[in-house]
């Protein structure tokens, strides 16, 4: 298992940043590697002794899985949170990661989109949860569900800016011109300040001419929105969620950990020039 201390030694120090910075990590694709840069990126920074949370906002749970929070112990979730009005301390748990705490998501969370249909400011539900709790921290990082549904929506609406992993792909493009249309949208009517955080491309591999290509016309269209790094696709990766473990503390000299402590140094230098 990797030590604690070699993750931090291994990611450069960034500037210092106000907080809380809260960033929506979203794709309605699944299966693009969503959840994991959420809880690697996450890792990441809890390392350099950012106080960090991770608000589990996909009703797979996945992120809870892969932070270690038991499914027994989460009676106390994002849906008690959204639909019950419980406050965000009352949800908060420790993950398997010093310093880094989660607020996990259980089986209700499947139902909230009917019910919050019928709720007063239902697209605001999620900001008003978080209220002055995010002030403990100098990074929350929301895992949106795949879809572009109202979990999604509030999770944009509560949020400064979107990071956005995309699996190098020829179908991910269409997704992501759905996405880039809903993030303009939420900006003009709910929240102005949204903004793109970056573009990450993963499971990319060196040996499909696909994945290249993709690459290519990605930064071609955005530019210096996507990342120099790249997350290669990597078995390590995904064994690491069956530890309860991110990968980075699984495995951290495998390619793919290095690649996110490489992201999270692009990250933080991102956000260490930001007027917050």
């Amino acid at each position: 298992m990797t030590d604690w201390n070699e993750v931090a030694q291994n990611i450069p120090l960034p500037d210092p940043v106000q907080g809380p910075r809260i960033i929506a990590v979203a794709n309605q694709k699944g299966g693009v590697g969503k959840t994991t840069t959420t809880i690697n990126l996450a890792t990441a920074l809890a390392a350099v002794t950012k106080k960090v949370l991770v608000i589990d906002l996909d009703p797979q749970g996945n992120a809870s899985t892969g932070l270690g929070v038991d499914r027994k112990s989460r009676q106390l979730d994002t849906y008690r949170m959204l639909i019950d009005g419980v406050s965000l301390q009352g949800v908060v748990q420790k993950s398997a990661v010093p310093g880094l705490h989660v607020v996990p998501a259980g089986v209700d969370l499947s139902g909230a989109e009917l019910e919050l249909v019928d709720m007063d400011k239902r697209e605001h539900r999620l900001k008003q949860a978080i209220g002055d709790g995010a002030q403990a921290y100098d990074y929350v990082l929301i895992d949106c569900p795949p879809a572009l549904g109202l979990l999604t929506l509030n999770a944009l609406i509560a949020s400064q800016a979107v990071l956005v992993p995309l699996q190098c792909e020829f179908f991910a493009l269409e997704g992501l011109s759905h996405l880039m249309k809903t993030i303009e949208r939420v900006r003009k009517v709910f929240n102005p300040i949204l903004e793109i955080q970056g573009i990450v491309l993963t499971m990319f591999d060196k040996r499909n001419n696909l994945s290249e290509q993709v690459s290519n016309d990605v930064r071609e269209y955005f530019g210096d929105k996507v990342y120099n790094t790249v997350i290669p696709r990597n078995v390590r990766v995904s064994e690491a969620p069956s530890h309860g473990l991110p990968v980075l503390m699984y495995d951290m000299q495998c390619a793919g950990s290095q690649a996110y402590l490489h992201l999270a140094g692009e990250v933080l230098r991102r956000e260490g020039h930001m007027n917050i």
